[in-house]
Formats: structure tokens, C-alpha cells, sequence
């Protein structure tokens, strides 16, 4: 419904319109790299069926083949299927006028409006997208696809007793060859933190993306390219300290992820209001503000999330979300091009 806030026309449909279509280098640079997915299947269960859905699957045909020699009896296999389970996790944030005054010196003040909070969504969803990676990828079990995918898909480098490992120039694609063998192609995005980028850098195999803002500008961005993958930079990868005494006492291991094609499947949720304005005639002696919603779903292609018999109230917290118990392997883990390195820098 058009009206106003903090003084300014506010037409609440093209604020979300123009909201939506807001740039989004990491997206962009995620969708180039083939590891995110739009999925509309996806968007057409969250859109009518409230906050779960359910994907089945047929599993791979197996077994040896009979010797067709005219007198051999063909044996069968019965052919099954399974499913995997998925989340929309909702989020909700309101700005007051004073967050934005510092911001309206330009002539397009409703743009400036859309640019942060454009920002600080996109910025949200990096961080959900990293709590479900932690999630999945402490996964792990004594037996079946849960061992092979713990003991194939994640390889730590960076071991508190033994010499500091830094990422070196191969170890990239020997995870990538660890993980999927012959089906490594599949790989094309990693996400690292800042130390690890650095560390590529210096050994001059990373480099970094460039953009022009509107006044002719050229700075870098937090998204690289190195040993042929797309790199994003990002510090809210895991980053734990070691622990202990003497040389070591100040490491960090950090968590390098590498993704393949299609692996992250996501699309929005359905949201009847993204966002109201509320004027409040009193508080502060007046003030506006700007309410904002959104619901989504990032999803790993081949894991199933379950929600916790306890403290769930329809949409994940960011603490289940990261949580390995709601998280199982559905896939044979070399169908899942997904990985893990563990570095100390």
C-alpha cells in the first residue's frame, strides 16, 4: 500500500519488487559456479504446503548380470526408492528511521533504503547457508554411506599435534580426487575464510574478482578464482582454535568447503507481507520503521533434515540448523559433490 517513510513515497509492492532483484555478487557468483540452484519443484511444495517438503528418489540399480546363454535363468533385482527431507527457515528483522539517516544524502533515497537491507539479507543467507554446510558436514557414523562420506569428504590437514599446515597449491584438487574420484569435475565453488585466501594468494594461485561501482571505481570483492573454481571469501566459515601450549597454542584450524554442480538446491518460501511500515508517535518523540520478512530454503542435494523432538517451532534456529543430529546422508556420498578441507591457514 503506497505511503511514507521517514518522509519519503513508500509503495510497499515495488519496495519488494526492487528489494528481490537487488544484486547479489555471491549469489551471482554462486549460480556462475553451478553449486546453487534454483529449484522450482521446490518452490512449488513451500508455496502451499507451510514449511517442509519431502523429495523422493529412485536408488541406483545394482548387481551382476546373467550370462545370456540360452540356458541360464535370469535372476532380478528388486528396483527401491527413498526420499530426502528439507527445511524453509523464516527470519524477521525491523530497522528504525535512525539506521538509515546517515544514508539518505543521495538523491535516491528509497534506493539507499533498498541497497541495506538488500545487504544485510543477503548477508544473512551466507550465514544460514554456512550453519547448514557446518551441519551436514558433522555428520558421521560407525557403518555405511555416514562413515564413507565422514571418512572421504572430509580431510583434516591441520592436525593440533602435528607441524602447521597451510593450504598448499594442490591440495584443492587432491580433496576434490579424495572425495569424488573420477566424478571430481563436478566441483566448481569453494568457500574459504580470509587466512586460507591469503595464503593462495601469496602462493599466486588465488585472484580476486573486480567490480565498478556507479562513479567509476574498481575495488575487489570477497570472490576469487583459484585452480579453476570460484572462491568466496568469507570469515564465517568454521574457524576453531586449537588450543593447548608452546608453538602451537595460537593455531586455528579453519574449514575450506568445496561444491559441486547443483549440490545446494534452494528457492523462497512464501511470505504474505515482506514488509510494513509502522509510525510510532512516541517513542524517542517519533520514529519510523521498516519491518522485513523472508522465508527460504537451502538444501543439500542428498541429505534429509529432521526436526528436534524438542524446542522446534516451525522454522529451524540457526543453532538446529547447525546441528548434526537433524542431518542424515540419504546419498551415496560420491553422488554428493561436496567436501571439506581442515588447514590451519
Amino acid at each position: 500500500m503506497p505511503g511514507t517513510f521517514l518522509g519519503f513515497p513508500f509503495d510497499e509492492e515495488l519496495f519488494n519488487q526492487t528489494w528481490s532483484e537487488a544484486p547479489d555478487p555471491v549469489k551471482t557468483a554462486m549460480l556462475n559456479s553451478g553449486a546453487l540452484v534454483e529449484d522450482s519443484q521446490i518452490a512449488s511444495m513451500i508455496q502451499n504446503d507451510g514449511n517442509f517438503y519431502t523429495i523422493p528418489f529412485y536408488n541406483v540399480l545394482s548387481g551382476d548380470p546373467d550370462n545370456y546363454d540360452g540356458q541360464t535363468d535370469i535372476n532380478t533385482a528388486e528396483t527401491s526408492g527413498d526420499s530426502q527431507s528439507g527445511v524453509v527457515f523464516g527470519r524477521a528483522k525491523g530497522f528504525t528511521a535512525r539506521n538509515f539517516v546517515a544514508e539518505l544524502t543521495g538523491s535516491d533515497p528509497m534506493g539507499n533504503i533498498t541497497r541495506n537491507i538488500a545487504t544485510y539479507w543477503q548477508k544473512q543467507d551466507q550465514i544460514r547457508l554456512l550453519q547448514i554446510l557446518a551441519g551436514v558436514f558433522a555428520v558421521t557414523g560407525a557403518s555405511g554411506n555416514a562413515k564413507k562420506w565422514h571418512d572421504n569428504h572430509v580431510v583434516d590437514l591441520g592436525s593440533a599435534t602435528a607441524t602447521p599446515y597451510k593450504i598448499g597449491v594442490t591440495d584443492l584438487n587432491d580433496l576434490a580426487t579424495e572425495a569424488m574420484g573420477d566424478n571430481k569435475s563436478l566441483f566448481s565453488l569453494a568457500i574459504m575464510h580470509s587466512n586460507v585466501a591469503k595464503t593462495l594468494e601469496n602462493l599466486q594461485v588465488l585472484e580476486y574478482w573486480k567490480q565498478t561501482d556507479a562513479n567509476g571505481v574498481q575495488r575487489s570483492l570477497a570472490i576469487a578464482n583459484a585452480n579453476g573454481y570460484t572462491v568466496i571469501i568469507d570469515d564465517g566459515v568454521p574457524a576453531a582454535p586449537v588450543g593447548g601450549s608452546g608453538e602451537n597454542k595460537d593455531l586455528v584450524k579453519y574449514t575450506t568447503y568445496l561444491l559441486g554442480g547443483g549440490v545446494i538446491r534452494t528457492a523462497p518460501g512464501r511470505v504474505d507481507h515482506p514488509s510494513e511500515v509502522f509510525r510510532d508517535p512516541k517513542t524517542n518523540g517519533g520514529q519510523d520503521t521498516l519491518y522485513t520478512r523472508t522465508r527460504k530454503t537451502f538444501h543439500p542435494n542428498g541429505f534429509s533434515f529432521t526436526p528436534p523432538s524438542s524446542g522446534f517451532s516451525g522454522s529451524p534456529t540457526d543453532a538446529q540448523l547447525t546441528a548434526a543430529a537433524n542431518w542424515a546422508i540419504k546419498f551415496d556420498p560420491k553422488a554428493i559433490p561436496m567436501a571439506a578441507l581442515i588447514t590451519n591457514g
